[in-house]
């Protein structure tokens, strides 16, 4: 049976000059368990944050620049993406500092099931 919609908002500290593993890496729902849209909240701490998003085999984005906003993800100003994604297809999302200190990701997620 489908899961109901829920939000996963994991944050990770990501070191100067390094980007983090994925931020999915080990979640329930790395792999999404039923047809899902997903949507995806981001911000960060401070500019010079870059983030990728990966859904199975599709990059969904690449290296995109992050808000510096420092505070968490409001709707609708920092819900910039939207897709769709079959079941057992996995999620992957790394964020990549190109400072010469550490910055805070913010990333909320809502998985709502379609099937």
């Amino acid at each position: 049976m489908p899961y109901a919609a829920i939000a996963i908002s994991p944050a990770v500290s990501v070191a100067a000059n390094s980007t983090s593993p994925n931020l999915m890496a080990g979640s329930l729902y790395e792999y999404l368990g039923a047809p899902s849209i997903v949507e995806y909240g981001i911000v960060a701490s401070a500019v010079g944050l870059l983030f990728t998003i990966m859904m199975g085999g599709l990059v969904i984005c690449q290296d995109q620049e992050v808000t510096g906003a420092n505070r968490y993800p409001i709707v609708p100003d920092d819900w910039i993406i939207k897709h769709a994604g079959a079941r057992g297809t996995k999620l992957y999302i790394t964020a990549r500092n190109r400072t010469a200190g550490a910055l805070t990701f913010w990333l909320i997620l809502n998985i709502t099931p379609v099937a």
